[in-house]
């Protein structure tokens, strides 16, 4: 069965940091585009940042760059999101996806219905 499950959400004050994980069960996640969106209350969902499965080329929303990386370990068939400098603006849940039909990683990262599976999604809130 194939399933993404994000962990590593919280509460964090402004300015600090989260790691978030995806790990993969039930496929390998070296084929796979791999993206993180999120979805703030009453908005749409939005890409975040993604990475390639070829050449581990990488993509961010301007919104996030300088302040988030992502990276992937196919060892552990596990993909994170390093988030540091929290801002208020990053509350939403965050959600991992994957795909193996890669198309542009820029047009993916911004269109969610480009992935075809999803994890359930963790729940990030910065607030002093």
């Amino acid at each position: 069965q194939v399933q993404l499950v994000e962990s590593g959400g919280g509460l964090v004050q402004p300015g600090g940091s989260l790691r978030l994980s995806c790990a993969a069960s039930g496929f390998t996640l070296d084929y796979y585009a791999i993206g993180w969106f999120r979805q703030a209350p009453g908005k749409e969902r939005e890409g975040v940042s993604c990475i390639s499965s070829s050449d581990g080329s990488t993509n961010y929303a301007d919104s996030v760059k300088g302040r988030f990386t992502i990276s992937r370990d196919n060892a552990k068939n596990t993909v994170y999101l390093q988030m540091n400098s929290l801002k208020p603006e990053d509350t939403a849940v965050y959600y991992c996806a994957a795909e193996k039909r890669i198309t542009t990683l820029q047009a993916m990262c911004i269109y969610p219905s480009t992935f075809g599976y999803w994890g359930q999604g963790t729940q990030v809130t910065v607030s002093s």
